[in-house]
């Protein structure tokens, strides 16, 4: 008689403040069984998208109220089931969770109990968009399996390997302590991922090579990762730091708060959403999708010109900064829907920089493709790469090693 086969899927939950995403893998060959998202959570319009890929796509959608996220949960369940993988499923090894912020804590991937869901609680004053969010996904999940293994997988975790004097801020030390003020970073399994693949990209361990990798979405940062470990990364207490971004402005004179409070008399909510959410790209030009800007450039637009320059200019500031910071530079690698979509961007970022040791192939760099690949041209000594992320895949994986471990 032949043995059962030990459980090898693992689904990965990206709770929201309004919505869920998942995927479901079988982690023998990484391959996605199914994909979906709720999103709308507690309004009318509540919309769930449920693809089955196993044996074929197949969609499916369903459109109605979905009160919270554990009737969200249960709907995905049910759906799960309808296609032969639902939780009860024996196969079913774990559940992955990504948690966005883990302050200094967690440093890798975690099995949740009741303490890591109170330090996550606690974490929710640095990360309050975040935490609240993921916090409400693990309660309904662990609820729908208390039997099954979760695990935390956390976006600042690939950063806690920053040294002190990168990651600490220049105030105070008693007050930042004390409030647990410095730089975390964030999307960190993105990070992960990409500087690995782009290590195997060039034929090399992870060990062996300095990558800047890119993240360029609607967030975007930069990380400058030293033989496999971060060493500096653009994001800091919070995700507003760093590059530009589609809404968020990144760096900024701390001093312009002080300013709209004094002189405009704007509330500190007032200003928060005013550097969260209508700034950055959207705030210069009132677009935050680069491939209409790029149209609108190439139409004439004046503004969104600026803001293009003022993006790349902001990009080419971090490029050089991690450059000096990690003193040799094997790879350049871009990802996210801007960094694997966008060839002017990756053109505009890399230009000029040729005395770096940074040469783009224009043919290469024009090629569209859900596969890693290098754009560089081959007498370049920096290589420069476009690497899709898996930030689910990299969830999903390290769940799995740890539960397995």
């Amino acid at each position: 008689m032949t043995a059962p086969a030990s459980p090898h899927r693992v689904l990965v939950l990206n709770s929201g403040s309004s919505s869920v995403k998942y995927q479901l893998l079988d982690m023998r060959d990484n391959s996605r069984l199914a994909v979906g998202l709720v999103e709308r959570i507690g309004e009318e319009t509540s919309r769930l998208v449920h693809t089955l890929l196993a044996g074929g796509e197949n969609k499916r959608e369903r459109t109605g109220p979905i009160a919270d996220h554990d009737a969200a949960l249960k709907a995905v369940a049910e759906e799960l089931a309808q296609d032969g993988l639902g939780l009860d499923s024996p196969e079913l090894a774990a559940i992955g969770h990504r948690v966005v912020h883990g302050g200094l804590r967690f440093t890798a991937p975690t099995i949740i109990t009741d303490e890591v869901m109170a330090e996550i609680d606690r974490l929710i004053p640095v990360a309050p968009l975040h935490n609240p969010a993921n916090l409400t996904g693990i309660r309904t999940a662990r609820a729908l399996r208390p039997d099954l293994p979760q695990v935390a997988v956390f976006d600042t975790a690939f950063h806690t390997t920053m040294p002190e004097y990168a990651a600490r801020y220049a105030i105070d030390v008693e007050t930042a302590d004390a409030h647990r003020i410095r730089r975390y970073g964030f999307h960190g399994t993105s990070h992960a991922y990409v500087s690995r693949r782009t290590a195997a990209l060039l034929g090399k361990d992870p060990s062996e090579v300095n990558v800047i990798v890119l993240h360029l979405g609607n967030g975007a940062s930069a990380s400058a990762v030293a033989g496999g470990r971060c060493v500096d990364t653009s994001m800091g207490l919070t995700p507003l730091e760093g590059l530009v971004m589609g809404t968020r402005s990144g760096d900024i004179d701390a001093a312009v708060t002080f300013h709209l409070r004094r002189v405009a008399g704007m509330s500190t909510d007032d200003i928060d959403e005013l550097l969260n959410k209508k700034s950055g790209l959207v705030g210069l030009c009132g677009d935050n999708d680069m491939r209409e800007i790029r149209r609108r450039v190439d139409e004439g637009d004046e503004r969104a010109r600026l803001a293009f320059d003022i993006y790349i200019h902001r990009l080419k500031k971090y490029i050089g900064a991690y450059y000096a910071v990690l003193g040799r530079v094997d790879a350049i690698a871009f990802t996210a829907g801007v960094g694997e979509n966008a060839a002017p961007v990756r053109e505009a970022a890399i230009a000029g920089l040729e005395e770096l040791g940074l040469v783009l192939d224009a043919e290469r760099n024009a090629v569209r493709s859900h596969e890693p690949r290098l754009i560089s041209a081959d007498h370049a000594r920096i290589a420069v790469a476009v690497v899709p992320t898996d930030e689910e895949l990299e969830i999903a994986q390290q769940t799995f090693e740890l539960v397995n471990a």
